[in-house]
């Protein structure tokens, strides 16, 4: 029992063990629809610094040389770069022969022989290295924006490596349940920080430079490419098959490679625009990021509170369209319809919740938030969490036929 127990365990350990070294998560794509769940393989430069610790923007070029822009962009950005190294303590198994009884035809042909069969057991534990990944600065206190699937396991320690070679003990301060995103803290003082740019502004085409600790190895890896798509939405999945979708992520030829994940996205300005993500499997420098708009909230809420605050409605919805038009006779082929979940208790507006109060209703369409228009495109999930906590937004829905602006004061998604 034991023995099936320790190698079930091993074969555990073995998968996390090729998920964590990556760091990055992998997804596929198909010919003829959106991008598929794949898998996910978990993916020093001094410069100036201000007394407060954020290093100056690298001046334009004198010459506006793209090359030189390139370089100082690296300069300026390289030393808020970390490496993220997974320690956990894993059994130490050790192979022993036991011996076992002969078959019963021995003792017909005499023979003297019996069988010894090779088993595992466990001797103690020991702390190794499971995996790796990226992440920057963005105080010079020493907060840390990485990934979540990076810092995912609980039972983990998590040690950072900056650009000058110091290593630190990191804390993770949060998990953010509704994006790949996490914050982790370490005990340092007037470290070099990124900023974050404007990520609504980004045209394709602009310039786009990557910098991580590619496969777990090569620390501070920089890669220089495009911005090759906007607002793009994929699933995510890992090796375990869980799966994650991400919307309105930017899409690069920067070349990302696993281990690259929580690294920094930059613009020639040294600005973040994008959080590294994920990989297409088996393409050519198919990357995604994070766009930089959908993690200030979350760096500005754990810097406030110490936790990441999140803005709710408080309605269960499923996505309208044209089959599910043509399915239940609807009117429009957009926006979602509010509905109930598959149990008994999972309503379609939460009692008391902003929907409640702004008084929607279980078959209520809402068609547009804020004047934007919620289709294949935009997600209604998508824009609530651009919000914070107090914001009225306004709603466009469509009530038993008639449509109707309501407005619903956003609060708190309770615990």
């Amino acid at each position: 029992m034991i023995e099936k127990f320790l190698q079930k365990y091993l074969s555990t350990l073995i998968v996390g063990f090729l998920a964590g070294m990556a760091g990055a998560y992998f997804i596929t794509t198909s010919p003829n629809g959106p991008l598929q769940q794949g898998s996910l393989d978990r993916l020093g430069t001094e410069s100036a610094t201000t007394k407060e610790g954020l290093a100056q923007p690298p001046a334009p070029s004198d010459s506006g040389d793209w090359q030189s822009s390139v370089v100082q962009t690296v300069n300026y950005a390289s030393p808020a770069v970390v490496s993220i190294v997974i320690t956990k303590d894993v059994p130490v198994l050790e192979r022993y022969y036991e011996e076992m009884p002969g078959s019963p035809f021995d003792d017909f042909f005499f023979s003297p022989f019996q069988y010894r069969v090779p088993q595992l057991r466990q001797k103690g534990t020991e702390k190794r290295e499971v995996g790796g990944g990226s992440g920057f600065l963005v105080s010079s206190d020493g907060m840390i924006v990485t990934n979540r699937h990076v810092v995912s396991d609980e039972e983990a320690d998590y040690t950072v490596f900056t650009n000058d070679g110091e290593k630190h003990t990191a804390t993770v301060m949060a998990r953010d349940p509704a994006n790949d995103i996490a914050v982790l803290k370490i005990d340092a003082k007037d470290v070099p920080y990124l900023e974050f740019g404007e990520s609504d502004k980004l045209q394709v085409g602009q310039t786009t430079i990557a910098i991580g600790n590619a496969l777990s190895e090569f620390r501070n890896t920089v890669s220089v490419g495009v911005v090759s798509g906007l607002s793009r939405s994929i699933v995510a999945g890992d090796n375990t098959g869980a799966s994650e979708q991400l919307d309105e992520v930017i899409q690069t030829d920067a070349a990302i490679n696993p281990g690259n994940s929580g690294g920094p996205l930059l613009d020639l300005s040294g600005k973040v625009i994008g959080v590294n993500v994920a990989v297409a499997q088996g393409s050519e420098n198919i990357g995604f990021a994070l766009p930089a708009n959908a993690v200030k909230n979350v760096v500005a809420s754990v810097q406030e509170t110490g936790r990441i605050v999140r803005p709710y409605l408080g309605v269960r919805y499923v996505p309208v369209t044209p089959v599910l038009k043509e399915q239940n006779r609807l009117s429009v082929d957009y926006g979602v319809l509010v509905v109930r979940g598959e149990e008994a208790s999972q309503l379609a507006v939460v009692p008391g919740s902003p929907a409640d109060k702004a008084g929607l209703r279980e078959g209520d369409i809402i068609l547009e938030i804020d004047g934007i228009k919620l289709d294949e495109n935009t997600s209604l999930a998508n824009v609530i969490r651009k919000k914070s906590v107090g914001d009225e937004v306004s709603l466009k829905v469509l009530s038993q036929g008639i449509e109707e602006n309501i407005s619903a004061t956003l609060e708190e998604v309770p615990n």
